[in-house]
């Protein structure tokens, strides 16, 4: 595998940005091609054989762009299809991180909190993890699915979703929650609302920087780093609203006049 071969990010929408933004921060000379599918988000609702479906779909379009690795920018597609897609792309596969261990170090009673999607929450993805590192350690997860058709309809800043957020954040109010893992790549667009409504010593955990850690370990162990130290070129494709998404791409990774590429995921079965 080329080592200038660009690496492949993908989510529902655009809140795998914020794993994209991560991405160029640490590896800036790496070459990064981002999906979002606006068309059929949220995920979070949708039976797992559909999410399974368009995740397939997302990978054979990675196929056919040859790149070296693809990142799982969205807890819902790892929950529930990662281990199914495992072995079977001609290029290494980076799931979502749970950030369980991270969320741990900084919980001194393993009392953690997790919101996510619908789907991520049903499948007890933060928890099994949790079971594997420390059977004391306490998961309390709070599904939020009004938060990703807020964030992606433009309700980032206003009375809709800070009420949201105060209805969600109170669910965690008498379980004296330490963390609070961050468990949508959607979320941490919106951290400083969040934080608005827990305790001042809850630690926001956002899963995004042991993903792209996770990434670079597996480019170095095989030989797949980019040897260029900066310049690395984005490319960005979302199959639905460009204007908006531009628009958020402009937020999270801070560039000025980004250009969309329009996609029909539905080709790629």
């Amino acid at each position: 595998m080329r080592a200038c071969a660009p690496i492949g990010v993908f989510d529902s929408g655009s809140g795998g940005l914020t794993v994209a933004r991560q991405l160029h921060k640490i590896l800036p000379g790496e070459n990064i091609i981002y999906v979002g599918d606006m068309k059929r988000m949220p995920y979070g609702p949708r039976k797992p054989e559909e999410i399974i479906k368009f995740m397939d779909q997302f990978l054979h379009f990675f196929a056919s762009k040859n790149v070296k690795m693809a990142v799982f920018a969205c807890n819902t597609m790892t929950s529930w299809g990662y281990e199914k897609a495992v072995g079977r792309t001609i290029f290494p596969l980076v799931p979502m991180s749970t950030a369980v261990s991270e969320a741990a170090a900084v919980s001194p009673h393993k009392k953690i909190g997790v919101i996510a999607t619908e789907a991520t929450v049903k499948k007890g993805f933060h928890a099994d993890m949790a079971a594997k590192i420390d059977k004391n350690i306490e998961v309390y997860a709070v599904a939020c699915p009004d938060f990703v058709t807020l964030i992606e309809s433009g309700h980032i800043e206003d009375a809709v979703l800070e009420n949201a957020a105060r209805s969600y954040m109170l669910k965690f109010k008498e379980k004296s929650i330490e963390s609070l893992i961050l468990g949508c790549t959607h979320y941490p667009i919106i951290s400083d609302i969040l934080k608005k409504y827990l305790d001042t010593d809850v630690s926001l955990i956002n899963p995004a920087l042991s993903t792209v850690k996770k990434t670079e370990q597996i480019l170095r162990d095989g030989q797949m780093l980019n040897s260029a130290k900066t310049g690395g070129k984005m490319e960005f494709f979302f199959s639905s609203a460009p204007e908006h998404a531009a628009h958020m791409v402009k937020i999270v990774m801070g560039l000025e006049n980004p250009f969309i590429n329009n996609i029909d995921l539905s080709e790629f079965n």
